[in-house]
């Protein structure tokens, strides 16, 4: 057998190198893509906790808590709202408000399973039908019609303590100052008759605020509730917020 030249056995090496990789399967040579994306395509993420983060932190807060809007993170509100309903919130937005759709059918960007990931991941989470305690609470929509004289007088009944016969505001104690007036146009503005309703009917335990079965020895009823949101709702203004002077 002739003897291999010197000049030929870094070649020699390189390709015995090359067959044994190819040989034994491991054909991922550095450098090359790999079989699949190496990050997932934005509709085929399906992990609960990441689609929150990125689409629900900004506003409802981290661990459903803490955030602008409307916590997530109470049990009565996911009890109060159900599944479907928030679901539905999530991908079509709500109408009047500041939330938009993230149903890629409204414009968004989620996939409809996403956003059901999403409903039953909060329900999951945060949901407790215990913390109901066999009450029922009034329905997340009615078919009554508010009146407002009757909601203002059900909201001094209910509500002064902590707002105010008027609801601009009353000595509370300590605790409740975050929850003063909550007649000022600039924020009624900005909150739907839906979004009043729920937090009539969850109140708002990160702030101290009970729910619908409030600090009286009787719980409100869905006509209390809707004659209230009715007369909130009479105290909206055309222009909302601190006009400003033309002088200097």
């Amino acid at each position: 057998m002739r003897p291999v030249p010197p000049s030929f056995k870094p070649l020699c090496a390189l390709l015995l190198a090359a067959a044994c990789i190819l040989s034994s399967g491991c054909n991922r040579i550095p450098g090359r893509p790999g079989p699949g994306p190496e990050v997932a395509r934005p509709d085929q993420l399906l992990d609960f906790s990441t689609l929150y983060k990125e689409n629900c932190t900004a506003c409802h807060g981290a661990n459903g808590r803490g955030g602008a809007s409307i916590p997530l993170g109470n049990p009565v509100y996911v009890a109060f709202a159900g599944e479907d309903n928030i679901g539905g919130n999530i991908g079509a937005g709500v109408s009047g408000g500041l939330m938009p759709p993230f149903a890629q059918s409204s414009g968004g960007m989620l996939t409809d399973q996403q956003i059901t990931i999403l409903a039953h991941g909060i329900v999951k989470t945060w949901g407790n039908p215990s913390v109901l305690n066999g009450q029922t609470p009034p329905p997340y929509s009615t078919t009554l019609k508010g009146d407002p004289t009757h909601g203002q007088q059900a909201f001094t009944t209910f509500c002064a303590r902590c707002h105010g016969a008027t609801g601009t505001g009353g000595p509370g104690d300590a605790t409740m100052g975050k929850l003063g007036s909550i007649v000022q146009p600039a924020y009624l503005s900005l909150m739907t008759d839906q979004y009043l309703r729920s937090i009539i009917v969850a109140g708002r335990p990160d702030e101290g605020m009970p729910d619908w079965r409030t600090d009286s020895t009787q719980p409100l009823t869905d006509q209390q509730v809707t004659d209230i949101v009715s007369w909130l709702a009479s105290q909206r203004t055309a222009n909302p917020g601190q006009p400003y002077s033309s002088h200097p």
